[in-house]
């Protein structure tokens, strides 16, 4: 990991962050932040333009996965191409540990996978 990479635990994420999730389609669907932008890593490069064009100056991009590795690494990507980004230390593990809402598709009952 590298000792730049900005890091916050799920609990201190702002309300209103910009958050991206980078887990893919059926660790998304099973649940996910209700706010949170969903761009699976496996697609992400090719993605890129659509996390860039949501992000305001000042206004870092919280990537999160599912225990913060691939988050990292994403938001390392994200550093090297100019956009702040901060990794979410636990990923959405911490996420429904710290007690922040979870939504699923379908209406199912959320959980992490």
């Amino acid at each position: 990991m590298n000792a730049r990479m900005p890091e916050v635990d799920a609990a201190s994420v702002p309300a209103d962050a910009l958050l991206l999730d980078v887990r893919e389609d059926e660790e998304w669907d099973a649940g996910h932040a209700r706010e949170a932008v969903h761009v699976p890593m496996s697609e992400f490069v090719g993605r890129l333009g659509e996390v860039t064009s949501r992000t305001g100056e000042g206004q870092p991009v919280y990537v999160v996965c599912k225990a913060g590795g691939r988050s990292a690494q994403v938001a390392q990507y994200l550093l090297q191409q100019g956009v702040e980004a901060v990794n979410v230390s636990g990923g959405m593990l911490a996420w429904e540990a710290a007690g922040r809402p979870l939504v699923a598709e379908g209406g199912a009952e959320p959980q992490v996978v």
